[in-house]
């Protein structure tokens, strides 16, 4: 399976990279929104996941959630906000902009492996 990672921390970007690794998916990542939506442009087959920092330069989290949510051929995309956004109403509006899952930062592999399971993305009770 296919997943990308979208965040400006490039030390972020790494360890979601080797968690996802773990779980036998194939990773691309970006380090803002504009450049997922690029990457996203040039791919022949949408990836099954995507990872998503809230604060970015350029174009931030919710901003690519909603142009996702917005394209027909990026839409079957689970999107997981990964952000240190806590506050509640942050959490609401990215679940009303299209997110499947939120993850405050910061999080356990453990953590973002159930949060995946729950999804239907990596098999219950993966190993972490």
């Amino acid at each position: 399976m296919h997943a990308m990672v979208i965040d400006d921390s490039r030390a972020m970007r790494m360890i979601l990279k080797r968690i996802l690794a773990r779980l036998d998916f194939e990773v691309s990542e970006a380090g803002d929104g504009q450049e997922a939506l690029d990457l996203l442009a040039g791919m022949d087959a949408v990836p099954a996941l995507a990872l998503i920092d809230w604060n970015m330069p350029n174009m931030n989290g919710l901003e690519f959630v909603t142009n996702v949510r917005s394209d027909a051929r990026l839409r079957e995309m689970t999107l997981v906000m990964v952000t240190t956004e806590s506050e509640q109403s942050q959490i609401v509006r990215a679940l009303a902009a299209g997110a499947h899952e939120y993850v405050i930062k910061p999080f356990t592999e453990g953590a973002m492996v159930e949060k995946l399971a729950l999804l239907g993305l990596v098999p219950t009770g993966a190993s972490s």
